[in-house]
């Protein structure tokens, strides 16, 4: 059995979480890496590890030390648009801490890494005591990640349901323990 480390990325994680992010939006999501959308895995550090109320955990697999699983929370809340002004108005920046990048690579997953990583984003953004909700979006088209979402966190908006179907994003926020 392989054992596993949570922990707050280093700036000698960078390169690694990098490699994990990119190779997931080019695996996985099939669209490659798109500026608009993934800025922030090109400077990873300036847009998790700088900012004093965002954070980027990576899980290190014991052992090889190599960096398997990412994830990270910023205060920014969704915009609009993309997003419905819905969302976007009851997630405002500031006392929103949005999920992001919770990506695992293949050979490591069904071991809870994912929901390791949550609960620990969860914590980060409750300890900060400014954060009001968790908000995340995923893409339902993503094999499993609207069903582990549905695990951790209530639907608030679904943009399939929409007239034209929107992006056909699903969104939610996931409780916060106090």
């Amino acid at each position: 059995m392989r054992d596993y480390i949570i922990r707050t990325a280093r700036p000698d994680d960078i390169d690694a979480a990098r490699a994990v992010m990119l190779d997931t939006v080019y695996r996985d999501f099939g669209t490659g890496y798109v500026p608009h959308w993934h800025g922030d895995i090109i400077d990873p550090a300036a847009a998790y590890l700088a900012p004093e109320r965002h954070t980027l955990l990576v899980a290190v697999e014991q052992g090889s030390g190599d960096v398997v699983a990412t994830a990270a929370l910023d205060a920014r809340g969704p915009a609009h648009p993309p997003n419905p002004r819905e969302v976007a108005e009851r997630f405002p920046s500031g006392t929103t801490a949005q999920v992001r990048r919770v990506y695992v690579r293949p050979e490591h997953r069904r071991r809870g890494l994912a929901r390791r990583l949550v609960a620990e984003l969860v914590a980060f953004a409750e300890a900060d005591g400014g954060y009001r909700a968790v908000y995340l979006h995923t893409d339902p088209s993503v094999p499993g990640a609207e069903d582990f979402w549905r695990s951790l966190g209530k639907v608030v908006w679904d943009e399939r349901e929409d007239a034209g179907g929107g992006q056909g994003i699903v969104h939610f926020e996931i409780p916060m323990g106090r």
